[in-house]
Parts: C-alpha cells; structure tokens; sequence
C-alpha cells in the first residue's frame, strides 16, 4: 500500500475506534446491557489491534528495508514488534 493511502485508512480506522468508544460511553450513560457493551468494548479491542499491527507492519518495512541497517537497529525494531505482540 502507498504510504499516504495507509495513513489515511489508519486515520479513518481510528475515527470508527472513537466513534465506537463514544457509543460506549453513551450505552453506559444509560444503563444498557452489561453484555451489548462488552461487545462494543470487544469490537474496540480488535480495532485497535488492527490499527496496532498495520503500523507495526509498515514500520518495520520501512526501518528493515533500508540501507545499512544496524543490529542495534534490528534489535529496536524487534523490541518494538514484541511489546506491542504482548
């Protein structure tokens, strides 16, 4: 994916994510279902994963793929990844 259109689905993705969070805070408000709003809760947490794991992917494109890449930038780069795998 081009670099400009990742961002902009990145952007758009968390627009929905807020979006989401908003209608949660309004189920709350008032008092719907404790089971519709770990529902909404969980289709946050996959969205944000989502959102994670695209940046993860194009950052480590983008650090790997260039020219005279250290070990010490390899080992930041895997850092990187694994916190955000955890």
């Amino acid at each position: 994916m081009q670099q400009e259109q990742i961002r902009k689905d990145i952007l758009n993705r968390l627009k929905t994510v807020k979006g989401h969070i908003q209608g949660i805070e309004k189920m709350v408000s008032e008092d719907k279902s404790c089971e519709d709003i770990l529902l909404q809760i969980a289709a946050v947490k996959s969205s944000i994963e989502k959102v994670g794991a695209l940046i993860v992917e194009e950052h480590a494109k983008d650090c790997l793929l260039k020219d005279n890449i250290t070990p010490e930038e390899v080992n930041n780069i895997l850092k990187t990844v694994i916190k955000f795998a955890k």
